[in-house]
């Protein structure tokens, strides 16, 4: 297994992907020790310029910082995610076994799939800040 970052490790997510903000609750409602922080990048008071990476870069795909400011993107960031969750077996088995030699390549390119095609999912709808809809 590939070294741990420094944690706290900041992940960064597309809160409006339904796809991808439902992995994200899944890993913020499990107990991670306060190993992970998580950043909305579709919330208009995200600032990209802080970590030196472009918005469309962060869209483009999954990005992870550590506490040193290493950047891990894509497969790596998951592989680090994981990682945070040492009690958990399924999470220690995925960050294992992405490291072998013919996994990594497969879920390098299933991931670059899904990266390109992510843009046409549906989108989560807009939360109603006053709690109910409005009359039609």
């Amino acid at each position: 297994m590939r070294t741990l970052p420094e944690f706290p490790l900041t992940v960064f997510y597309d809160g409006s992907c339904r796809v991808c903000s439902t992995e994200m609750f899944v890993y913020m409602r499990k107990d991670h020790g306060g190993r992970l922080e998580f950043v909305d990048i579709s919330d208009p008071a995200f600032n990209p310029a802080e970590f030196g990476i472009s918005l469309a870069d962060f869209m483009f795909q999954m990005h992870a910082i550590d506490r040193n400011g290493t950047v891990f993107r894509g497969v790596a960031a998951f592989q680090k995610i994981w990682q945070a969750f040492p009690g958990e077996p399924w999470f220690r088995f995925l960050a294992v076994l992405i490291d072998f030699p013919l996994v990594r390549p497969l879920a390098r390119l299933a991931y670059r799939i899904f990266a390109r095609v992510r843009k046409y999912l549906p989108k989560k709808k807009a939360v109603c800040r006053i709690g109910r809809r409005p009359h039609r």
